[in-house]
């Protein structure tokens, strides 16, 4: 079935179908194309696809069949009910080795020695690093405020005519901010400003920037859409089809970031399943938040969930849910937060986010071991936070580890 046949009406359909084209063999699911390169019928063929006059495939690097359909159905999830002058909204898409190679295929695409990008705190640490260490050798500055206040962006931008895009990422990293899309891509595009938003944490199930009329969305397509840990992927979105499709595309060639078909195959089954996957995720995100809310060796939850949370509204404006992400400070610090990261017997120890199965890290001895205590604490990074991706087990058994974890006694470890 091809999503351009037909309008499908579900989310869930769509994360199913869309973007299946009927291959020559008639194989119900789209094979791994572990072909490096595509053969030409004549010279006359060749030079026809290396114009674009002719659509087809040439060299892998630049897509293939099994990547193309990801691509088409990540395109069909970010637009779902959307519409543009009265039409389906349309999106192209383009799949990256990682989320970090499509972050810096948006950057360097769009940004040019001079530049500025203005941003938040608490993002994703390799973006952050990107921002500190290497676009500053390209003469391209990151301007770092707190954009819940919108004043403040406002005021910045009136100020600053060098800043050229507006990068967002929310739900953030690991404080689990949030900022919002639309009163923030109004005052950017006053400015004719780019907007893009990583939509890792929330998914288009969740949130759908492109409803804001922001420009691009990128993707770690390793955490939740692909939903099982098995493959490293990142993905590209832009609403400018054109621009996608000559200045974006030559640049993503060019720096060899693109994504392969094997990787490619996982992701494209994984997210047949996002629908009833977040579903659950979200279920048992709200609960162990509750139930962490309450629980005394915990002084603080970070969770979109709850009242508390200062980004509480925007979250409820913008999102379908809160989502399956949050973190929490452990009273005792830095060794607390060791501790309770020790005794979990079976939810996992690890950084990264978005499989099936809970994981938990403590970024002051794990990803943020390195950075400064007064750079960390200045995005909300404590000695005692620990971040949580809450899987899909069931929620008796996630609550009683960190039932176990939380209390008085020596630390055991496990599985």
């Amino acid at each position: 079935m091809s999503s351009e046949k037909k309008q499908l009406k579900g989310f869930g359909s769509t994360a199913i179908h869309a973007g299946h084209q009927t291959e020559g063999n008639n194989a119900h699911l789209t094979p791994i194309y572990a072909s490096s390169t595509y053969v030409f019928d004549t010279a006359e063929q060749g030079m026809r696809r290396f114009s674009g006059e002719e659509a087809g495939y040439i060299y892998s690097r630049w897509g293939n069949p099994s990547m193309k359909e990801v691509e088409d159905k990540i395109s069909a999830l970010e637009s779902f009910g959307l519409t543009e002058n009265g039409k389906p909204l349309q999106l192209k898409s383009r799949l990256h080795a990682s989320g970090m190679a499509a972050i810096s295929t948006l950057m360097l695409g769009n940004l040019k020695s001079g530049d500025k990008i203005l941003s938040h705190y608490s993002l994703y640490g390799g973006t952050q690093e990107l921002m500190n260490r290497v676009l500053p050798g390209l003469e391209i500055e990151a301007v770092i405020v707190d954009l819940r206040d919108t004043h403040k962006a406002e005021e910045v931008l009136k100020n600053d005519p060098k800043i050229k895009m507006l990068y967002l990422e929310t739900p953030a990293n690991p404080t689990i901010q949030c900022v919002d899309i639309e009163v923030l891509t109004l005052i950017a595009k006053k400015h004719n400003l780019i907007v893009a938003v990583d939509n890792t944490f929330a998914t288009p199930y969740l949130q759908q920037p492109f409803k804001y009329s922001v420009d691009f969305v990128v993707h770690s397509t390793t955490k939740f859409l692909n939903g099982h840990g098995t493959a490293i992927g990142g993905a590209l979105v832009g609403k400018d089809i054109g621009l996608m499709n000559t200045r974006m595309e030559k640049v993503h060639r060019l720096l060899g970031g693109n994504g392969n078909s094997f990787d490619a195959f996982l992701l494209t089954q994984g997210m047949k399943t996002l629908e009833i996957r977040m579903e659950r995720h979200c279920a048992n995100g709200m609960k162990v938040a509750e139930f962490l809310d309450q629980h005394p060796a915990i002084s603080k939850v970070n969770y979109l969930g709850l009242p508390s949370h200062p980004d509480y509204e925007t979250a409820k404006k913008q999102m379908r849910h809160p989502g399956p992400m949050l973190s929490f400070e452990m009273k005792g610090g830095l060794e607390a937060g060791k501790k309770f990261i020790d005794k979990l017997q079976m939810c996992v120890r690890a950084v990264s986010l978005g499989s099936c199965d809970t994981l938990l890290s403590h970024p002051a001895s794990m990803t943020h071991y390195g950075v400064p205590k007064a750079d960390r604490e200045k995005y909300g990074i404590t000695d005692g936070l620990i971040r949580m991706s809450v899987g899909i087990e069931d929620i008796e058994d996630i609550l009683s580890d960190l039932e176990q974890a939380a209390s008085p006694g020596p630390s055991k470890g496990g599985e």
